[in-house]
């Protein structure tokens, strides 16, 4: 996608990613845990804007959890209370067993959609979340075999490499569909030039996701909004809404990408219509 999709009015797919993997209610209050609290968090985004609601499952005390049994949980919830929104599953994870990586995979039904991180990336002090060759094409053989569409999760330079090596490797699916990742660590620094940069090395025909933590979210949004791509906002990556106030909701969120994506003159993809663009 480019700036002259934006200009053709292609319709946004945004992303709500409800409550991530890591913080919790210590950082916002307002952060859903409970498959309860989820579905309902992914019935107001939907209503708000969203298409896609991108979900991580929590145990009982808060902690992440890779069960099967917890993500059917929360997808039976979202199913309940939302209307037609996309499901995406995250893969992703630190320190985890290969195995429990796959675990996200296998609710029934599927889920339309799930992350899979490209690459290896550096997690708090002491960590390392590997994503070798191996486990990313294991995870997309069962994605494949399960009628899943990756997410390809891209957090720096060498992950676009990683994008291309995986293409030579295996067949996607058309369209390819990358987010863009930017924040601290190793990480993609959050610098406009670099998604400028990110966007034109991506393979011929990929669509794009924009993706950035903390107080880059909004700047990066608005920029992939006006690039022509699509874009992720949500509690996962950023807890507040402006400098020093807490988001009341991850429907907050959504509604200031909907007003400004408004004033932009660009239309808001429904679930239906997000996949028939990513082909789902």
């Amino acid at each position: 996608m480019s700036y002259e999709d934006y200009l053709a009015g292609d319709p946004l797919i945004i992303t709500a990613a409800l409550t991530g993997g890591v913080h919790g209610k210590e950082a916002n209050p307002n952060l859903p845990e409970t498959p309860d609290e989820i579905g309902r968090a992914a019935a107001a985004a939907e209503e708000a804007g969203a298409a896609v609601v991108h979900l991580h499952a929590r145990q009982p005390n808060g902690e992440r959890s890779f069960a099967t049994e917890r993500f059917q949980a929360i997808d039976d919830a979202v199913r309940t209370h939302a209307d037609d929104v996309v499901i995406q599953h995250s893969t992703g994870g630190t320190g985890a067993p290969a195995e429990d990586r796959h675990r996200p995979l296998r609710t029934d039904p599927p889920p339309e959609m799930a992350s899979l991180d490209i690459g290896p990336l550096n997690r708090y002090d002491h960590l390392t979340s590997e994503n070798t060759r191996g486990m990313v094409d294991a995870l997309h053989r069962e994605m494949r075999d399960r009628g899943i569409k990756p997410e390809l999760e891209v957090f720096n330079d060498g992950h676009l490499n990683e994008v291309h090596g995986l293409l030579e490797r295996r067949k996607l699916a058309d369209p390819t569909y990358a987010t863009l990742i930017f924040g601290g660590g190793t990480l993609t620094r959050p610098r406009p030039r670099n998604l400028l940069n990110a966007i034109s090395n991506l393979p011929d025909g990929a669509l794009f996701n924009t993706l950035a933590f903390g107080r880059h979210q909004l700047p990066f949004t608005t920029l992939g909004i006006v690039l022509g791509g699509h874009v992720r906002v949500g509690l996962e990556d950023n807890v507040y809404y402006r400098n020093g106030e807490l988001a009341t909701s991850n429907a907050q969120l959504v509604e200031r990408v909907v007003r400004i994506a408004d004033e932009l003159g660009r239309e808001i993809a429904s679930p239906d219509q997000a996949r028939d663009v990513l082909d789902l």
